[in-house]
């Protein structure tokens, strides 16, 4: 029937398939293949359903975090699935998610090869369980500190991550030349390599990065502290009592005041894409629940909340609700830890990576095959 269907039409009616379909239909014919593994159908393409990746990072245990990813549509939040883990991970230790954009995960962390320690950052599509890992050169110690950011272009749709080497230390500040070396270096999956970027716009050495970071509208926004004093209001909060995030398309800074038995938090958003133009947008504030953190928002735009059960028990768990700005309800998502962290990442089904190799126990000499598949290896070498 295909062949009586103009090819444009077929693009059309292709890009509303789910991804696992459309991996499946690259064995279809050839020029189907060429088609979704065109640079513009991967960049065109963007699955119709938004998930929410939940990050669970359990103190008590040893093991690697757990992840569950729930639909984010009118069953919220009903679907939830594990997602495979890919094998980078299994064998990466103290795993951090730097963030996401397009639909891919950045996580950072180092493994043990041969040679010692080799710091890696993993690049996870989770739709379709593939991933790519990228060795991360010359990270910094003792008067240096490095930093890490990432997304994808979106006119290129080229993942790209962003190392920052900045001064750790402020009695240092005054020791160290204006020229950091290797300040900012870039990598992009395209070309496989690491480059100083085209712009000599460097930040200046009295700003220290945090790990919050997000890419909007193709610009990668960190929370930083300047060790020179400004006057801007949420610039002098302290840093980490800010978090951000991507909601619709535009900068979400979410601050946190009070102490823990009573805190609230106020949501602000940028306006127009303009620097130091935000906007409040509300207050979450429960006073007969003990907020931890706002980990993340849903496409509606509700605020998912962290609650510490049982404050005055000596075992506490922590539990996640959403929380409806106008009406102060809070709803539970089912979702409950004993001494737990949660970090939650939106993204939606995306094609790249599709084109990139699968991994093989060749690619990690010191590990065997049963290693990989367990992420249960003691590292040992």
């Amino acid at each position: 029937m295909s062949d009586h269907i103009p090819f444009e039409i077929q693009m059309e009616i292709m890009k509303r398939f789910p991804v696992k379909s459309l991996i499946q239909f690259r064995s279809v014919s050839n020029s189907w293949k060429s088609l979704i593994d065109s640079s513009d159908f991967v960049k065109l393409y963007s699955g119709r359903q938004q998930h929410l990746l939940l990050r669970y990072d359990l103190q008590y245990k040893l093991e690697e975090p757990e992840y569950v990813s729930i639909v984010d549509d009118d069953t919220f939040p009903g679907h939830k699935v594990s997602p495979t883990i890919p094998v980078q991970l299994n064998i990466l230790e103290n795993s951090r998610i730097i963030g996401n954009s397009h639909g891919l995960l950045c996580l950072y962390g180092y493994y043990y090869g041969r040679g010692g320690r080799v710091h890696t950052v993993v690049l996870w599509n989770i739709s379709i369980r593939k991933a790519v890992d990228v060795v991360v050169p010359n990270v910094a110690y003792g008067k240096y500190a490095t930093s890490l950011g990432f997304g994808v272009c979106g006119k290129t749709i080229d993942p790209k991550i962003v190392k920052v080497t900045y001064i750790a230390s402020w009695k240092d500040i005054e020791s160290i030349p204006d020229s950091i070396p290797s300040q900012v270096e870039v990598f992009t999956v395209s070309t496989g390599a690491w480059r100083r970027p085209y712009s000599s716009n460097l930040p200046r050495k009295s700003i220290t990065f945090h790990y919050d970071q997000v890419v909007v509208d193709g610009v990668l926004y960190w929370i930083v502290s300047d060790r020179i004093t400004t006057d801007d209001a949420l610039a002098h909060h302290q840093p980490y009592k800010l978090s951000i995030s991507k909601l619709k398309e535009s900068l979400v800074v979410v601050q946190s005041c009070g102490e823990i038995n009573d805190r609230v938090f106020f949501v602000w958003m940028m306006k127009d894409g303009v620097p130091k133009s935000f906007t409040k947008m509300f207050t979450i504030c429960t006073p007969d629940a003990t907020i931890i953190s706002v980990p993340g928002f849903r496409k509606s735009g509700e605020p998912i909340i962290e609650i510490l059960d049982d404050f005055c028990h000596p075992h506490e768990y922590w539990s996640l609700f959403v929380y409806e700005p106008y009406s102060n309800h809070i709803n539970n998502i089912g979702i409950r830890e004993w001494l737990c962290s949660f970090s939650l990442y939106n993204y939606m089904e995306t094609l790249l990576l599709h084109d990139q190799p699968d991994l093989t126990t060749n690619d990690f000499p010191n590990f065997t095959a049963d290693d990989i598949e367990s992420g249960e290896q003691e590292l040992n070498f």
